[in-house]
């Protein structure tokens, strides 16, 4: 086995409202059952890792939202992420060498369970692959609504989940599927994954399935306006400490609207017998070979840059996607 000295990586850290910066991490020698991953790829999870930057994750959910193998306490300083590719460089014959997918901190080498990387498929591009965090979430959120063929379909926010909502609906027998943003420059993503789009003045009403995911007061209501009678509402999106006012009046009772909460942390109720964990991002990792998916990539930027570059493009309306790392 290789990789016994000891060795000096990078890791990004989040250490003040709106601050970000590259501090060392020292990499003991690798224990057994470990492997020691390079960083290829990686990926900013813009909704999520906002929040942190701000500062905004609520003091009771300081416990849950700590992500795999992150660092440090909330609210600063916080070594956070959850979406890098790598290869494999030490660790067990069957793994050296190996491209793999891994839920750690932007961080350019690390140690981590062997049972915990995924093995990437050869007919995956690596950079593509770093949408496995964020398709996990969608994949989960489906599997919340469990929306059944032939149904009318809206996700509302057309930002990375909601995309990878919206094309894993697609997949559904006879689903009308439409996308909805108020940034009419998102249609054009919309006809790339083979989905209907519309502004939320145009959105379709009598919505069977309503996957929320712009965490905004206005989108939520717009969810509300165009579900269908005893319609579902998937609310996929996490305000951290904001207080969000929604119409839960008018005729939200009379027409048994049923507002469901979705979240990755658990497998949903229709999966869990049969999925794991583990089996789920597998899953999840699988869904990313369509090549269309490409679409929702950003130009990479620089590891050592990122201190630099995040103020932009975690700020509302910078018009990012998923923004991509490289460590090369």
């Amino acid at each position: 086995m290789s990789g016994q000295e000891e060795e000096v990586a990078e890791a990004l850290w989040y250490v003040g409202p709106g601050r970000s910066e590259i501090r060392e991490e020292r990499l003991k020698p690798l224990a057994d059952g470990k492997v020691r991953v390079r960083a290829l790829y990686g990926a900013i999870s813009r909704g999520t890792e906002a929040l942190i930057a701000a500062g905004r994750v609520p003091a009771g959910e300081y416990q849950r939202m700590r992500g795999p193998f992150m660092a440090g306490t909330f609210p600063f300083p916080v070594k956070y992420g959850y979406s890098t590719v790598g290869a494999v460089e030490a660790g067990p014959d069957d793994l050296i060498g190996r491209n793999v997918f891994a839920l750690h901190p932007h961080q350019t080498r690390f140690d981590i369970p062997a049972e915990v990387v995924v093995p990437i498929p050869p007919d995956i591009p690596l950079s593509r692959a770093v949408m496995a965090a964020n398709m996990e979430t969608a994949l989960n959120a489906t599997w919340d609504a469990s929306p059944g063929p032939y149904g009318r379909i809206a996700v509302i926010g057309a930002g990375v989940v909601g995309a990878l909502v919206a094309f894993i609906c697609t997949r559904i027998d006879g689903a009308e599927v439409t996308l909805i943003d108020i940034d009419r420059s998102r249609e054009a993503l919309a006809l790339t994954l083979g989905v209907r789009f519309a502004t939320p003045d145009a959105a379709p009403t009598d919505c069977d399935y309503v996957f929320h995911t712009s965490a905004s007061a206005e989108g939520l209501t717009t969810a509300l306006n165009i579900a269908a009678e005893e319609a579902s509402i998937i609310e996929m999106s996490w305000y951290g400490s904001g207080i969000v006012a929604v119409p839960l009046g008018g005729a939200f009772h009379s027409r048994r609207l049923r507002l469901i909460s979705s979240q990755v942390g658990k497998v949903a109720p229709s999966h869990r017998a049969t999925y794991s964990y583990r089996e789920r991002l597998e899953a999840a990792l699988a869904l990313t070979a369509h090549p269309h998916l490409d679409a929702l990539l950003a130009p990479a930027v620089s590891f050592r840059e990122l201190p630099t570059v995040l103020p932009d493009i975690l700020k509302p309306r910078s018009g990012v996607l998923c923004q991509l790392i490289s460590y090369s």
